[in-house]
């Protein structure tokens, strides 16, 4: 019985176990009779290694021979590669390691030289075999890589053992290395002149010589030579072919070739050099051919997305932007001087500059990056072109803001308005001679004021404002000082109408009087002509009103600036006319007769000749005829004689009547222009003696220099030497008498 009980009690404890293969005896829950009990893991070594057959090492050795020969050889392997694999592991795993290293490396060695002959012939194709034969090798002894090889530092992975079999058998032959480059070269010429080539094939020698490290001076440096003669001579051809536009394109597409190489297969070491010779060869040689042959063309014909290409290529090339920097400067010189040094243009000048000025600033920014260096070289260059004529533009902008500020501009809102201003400061700002502008811009304005022309009183203010920020309040003063006249001229109006009301006999005509400072407002050559006893009398009733407010005050009369309106009665019923004093004078004429001659008006109104004429000629010749002349004609003669034009018709009830404007003659512009030229010799006779007073005694040199820096305006040295001269002989400085070009300060 207790035999029985032992072998069922054995029985039962090994029915309750169960071997794993890795040792492990795990014990069942139904070895515990207690619910919930924990399990117990039991671990067990092997008692012996398990042993190979004699002849495994041989044999898997044969088999992994043979894989490697038909890798080799390019031919389908016999057994699975996972099974080759498996074998290298299981031989690592048995200390077999050193014996399969030398072995793999001795089967290696001996088909790389055996291939020699081959690499001579077709170094291309076997280098790239080559390449892929090792990647395939190393997949399937990945194993022996990486415990074997790892843990020995001294030895060379395989891969590496590759590489290095490869450069002692073949690469260091002097045949197979000038074969195998010129072969790359030949395929990379195919590819840039648009053949398609098998870039995974050159990646792959390519990258092949970079991990020989025989890369540079065996592929690089024959290949940046070969670059440098593809595009000189590609340069030089195309230059003569092709226009500038077109040029440009190619040179960005090459450029975008040649990085696109270095990304699909050239090291990325090549970039540079390769880059900066292509850059050299295509642009750099022809930098300035470029800009002279096609610069003006881009410019003249806005070709923006050219000119924005023509800077990103210059800019990487040495030199080029300065380049660029100076044709754009002569170009802006050029074309700006023939604006401005053309008079037949004048009557176009400021618009054309206004839009070059535009086309210039759309390009440094648009195109040139809104590169600091060139928007001053445009700056420069305006300032340089439009002071070439003197005087001129100044006086040809002033107009140009006359005409955009006058009554009847209807082409421009406040905003626009406010645009154009803005742009026609950029202009003034290069001018020098400012008080030429100054001089013809106070003689318009005065004209907007005083006839009540002007469009806008916040356009006029806002200008007015611009230029005092410019140029200071000592410039703006006079102009400043013309509208503080209107606004008090309205004021003294206002009280001139309660004072005439206050009046015993007021009278049946109703004046308006604007009384101006003398020193504010251009001069105006005074003109004595005859008015109606009526206009005298409240002529004189103002005046004795105005002084009796203002005591020593005196005042001028200014027939050239008034005007009036008529009431007139035509057949066609009653009309009112808006004329000048001048037309004024000569219609009251018809009140008194029927018919008068030219020597008539003239010896009653008094009107100098010229300005009778062309009065005459806006009353009887012009688009409102009230007056008939005989005989007809659009000139005023000597013999001819005017009567009322009774029949005269016209939709509206009342007429403006322009007087025909007398174009600004030559010499008017001379007095104009004469008047800025004595201002600027009052300006330098007081510069010089505020500097003398200063300093006492000064050199010739010294002064002159000193004056530059003084004086807003462009003055030439002869006519600072004849201002010296002057205020030395009238005593405000004198000569030394041992040194003739020093100066002293007469107190």
């Amino acid at each position: 019985m207790a035999e029985d009980i032992r072998q069922d009690k054995k029985a039962n404890f090994s029915a309750l176990t169960e071997h794993n293969n890795n040792g492990v005896t795990k014990i069942s829950g139904l070895a515990s009779n207690k619910t919930g009990a924990s399990k117990k893991l039991v671990i067990k070594n092997f008692k012996d290694r398990p042993k190979l057959a004699d002849n495994y090492t041989e044999d898997t050795w044969l088999k992994l021979r043979d894989a490697v020969g038909a890798i080799q050889n390019s031919t389908s392997i016999k057994y699975n590669l996972e099974e080759l694999y498996q074998a290298v592991e299981n031989l690592c795993s048995y200390k077999v390691s050193p014996t399969l290293y030398k072995q793999l490396r001795q089967v290696c060695e001996d088909h790389v030289q055996a291939q020699i002959h081959q690499f001579r012939e077709y170094p291309l194709h076997c280098t790239f075999i080559l390449s892929k034969m090792y990647i395939m090798i190393r997949s399937i002894f990945l194993f022996l890589d990486r415990t074997y090889v790892l843990q020995n530092s001294l030895l060379p992975s395989i891969w590496d053992t590759g590489l290095e079999l490869f450069r002692n058998h073949i690469v260091s032959d002097g045949a197979v290395q000038k074969r195998t480059v010129d072969g790359i070269l030949e395929q990379i010429e195919r590819e840039r002149n648009g053949e398609t080539v098998d870039r995974s094939l050159l990646r792959s020698l390519l990258g092949m010589l970079s991990d020989l490290q025989v890369y540079k001076e065996s592929f690089e440096e024959r290949f940046l030579m070969e670059t440098d003669r593809l595009y000189a001579a590609e340069g030089q051809r195309l230059m003569q072919e092709r226009d500038v536009p077109e040029y440009l394109h190619h040179v960005a597409r090459r450029l975008e070739e040649e990085n696109d190489r270095v990304i699909s297969y050239l090291d990325q070491s090549t970039q540079k050099p390769l880059i900066s010779n292509v850059e050299k060869q295509l642009l750099g040689e022809h930098m300035t051919a470029i800009l002279q042959k096609g610069l003006s063309i881009l410019l003249d014909g806005n070709r923006v997305m050219e000119l924005a290409l023509l800077y990103q290529l210059f800019s990487k090339v040495k030199g080029g932007l300065p380049t660029l920097l100076q044709h754009w400067r002569d170009y802006i010189k050029s074309f700006g001087g023939e604006i401005v040094g053309t008079p037949e243009k004048d009557k176009d000048m400021v618009q054309d500059l206004l839009d070059f000025k535009d086309k210039m600033d759309n390009v440094a920014q648009g195109c040139f990056n809104r590169n600091e260096s060139f928007i001053n070289a445009m700056k420069e260059a305006f300032e340089a072109f439009i002071n070439n004529r003197p005087n001129k533009p100044a006086e040809l902008i002033a107009k140009y803001v006359d005409c955009k500020l006058r009554a009847g501009n209807k082409e421009a809102t406040e905003e626009e308005m406010e645009r154009i201003l803005d742009k026609i400061m950029i202009i003034f700002r290069f001018i020098h001679g400012k008080d030429v502008f100054e001089a013809f811009y106070k003689k318009d304005l005065a004209k907007r004021l005083l006839v009540g022309k002007s469009a806008s009183v916040d356009a006029e203010k806002s200008m007015l404002s611009k230029l005092k920020h410019e140029c200071g309040a000592a410039f703006t003063s006079k102009l400043e000082g013309m509208f503080k006249d209107m606004e008090l001229s309205k004021d003294v109006m206002i009280q001139f109408k309660q004072y005439t009301q206050n009046q015993s006999e007021p009278s049946q005509l109703e004046l308006t009087v604007n009384i101006l400072t003398m020193g504010y407002w251009p001069s105006y050559t005074p003109m004595e002509v005859h008015l109606p006893p009526e206009m005298v009398k409240l002529q004189e009733v103002f005046k004795l009103f105005y002084l009796g407010k203002h005591s020593g005050r005196k005042l001028q009369w200014q027939p050239t600036l008034g005007h009036a309106v008529l009431k007139t009665e035509f057949k066609e019923g009653k009309k009112e006319l808006q004329v000048s004093l001048f037309q004024t004078l000569v219609l009251l004429m018809f009140n008194e007769g029927e018919e008068f001659s030219v020597e008539e008006i003239k010896s009653a109104t008094g009107i100098e000749e010229g300005e009778l004429r062309r009065t005459l000629q806006s009353l009887a010749c012009g688009k409102a005829r009230v007056l008939n002349k005989s005989p007809r004609g659009k000139d005023i003669e000597d013999g001819d004689r005017f009567n009322f034009n009774n029949d005269f018709r016209h939709k509206l009830f009342r007429i403006k009547i322009n007087q025909i404007q007398m174009k600004e003659t030559v010499e008017e512009q001379v007095s104009t222009t004469e008047r800025v030229f004595q201002d600027r010799q009052y300006q330098i006779d007081a510069a010089v003696v505020r500097i003398m007073k200063m300093r006492k005694t000064l050199g010739h040199n010294l002064l002159v220099s000193e004056l530059y820096n003084q004086l807003k305006f462009p003055v030439k040295p002869g006519d600072l030497k004849k201002r010296i001269e002057s205020l030395i002989d009238r005593d405000y400085m004198e000569r030394d008498k041992e040194s003739p070009n020093q100066y002293h300060y007469v107190a």
